[in-house]
């Protein structure tokens, strides 16, 4: 793991300069460390704040999103740090849903159906300055197999409720 980070900041340093050449911003976004083994590098805030310091703000910053960060205990200073580094590129909602899905891709649900604390992170992704665009980001089979016009009607109730107080 360790050496497969280093190769992430490799690659972030030879990235940096085509990305700022081209207009984009590179963003990082932590996973649940329950994807450590198979998909993921970087679990925490923390770490991909520190994968993102050596370059300027504006060229890399970082995602976040409540399924894969609401359990850290670093959080808020985390969120706090990212704030003062002008690196919150993202701000993705939706809950973290027990019991975990065979896939645990597939554990996202609607807000207040999980163990998310949405007032809370949503207070400490405001109060560090984010004012961008707040994604519902939902990978769930069951909510995919439901009608869209329900689904949209559950997400907007949700959001008003959840969400939008804290933003």
């Amino acid at each position: 793991m360790v050496a497969a980070r280093q190769r992430v900041a490799d690659r972030l340093a030879d990235l940096v300069p085509f990305a700022r050449q081209n207009g984009v911003r590179l963003v990082l976004e932590p996973l649940h460390p329950m994807y450590a083994a198979d998909r993921a590098l970087i679990s925490t805030l923390g770490q991909a704040l520190d994968l993102a310091a050596p370059f300027d703000a504006a060229a890399v910053g970082v995602a976040v999103d409540t399924f894969h960060v609401w359990w850290d205990p670093e959080l808020k200073a985390q969120i706090e740090r990212a704030g003062r580094e002008n690196r919150i590129a993202s701000y993705q909602v939706c809950d973290f849903n027990m019991p975990i899905a065979a896939d645990p891709l597939l554990s996202r649900g609607y807000m207040g159906d999980g163990v998310v604390d949405f007032a809370t992170i949503g207070t400490w992704v405001r109060d560090a300055g984010y004012t961008g665009d707040i994604e519902v980001e939902i990978f769930n089979q069951g909510i995919w197999d439901t009608d869209g016009t329900a689904v949209l009607a559950t997400v907007k109730e949700r959001y008003a409720e959840l969400i939008l107080p804290y933003a």
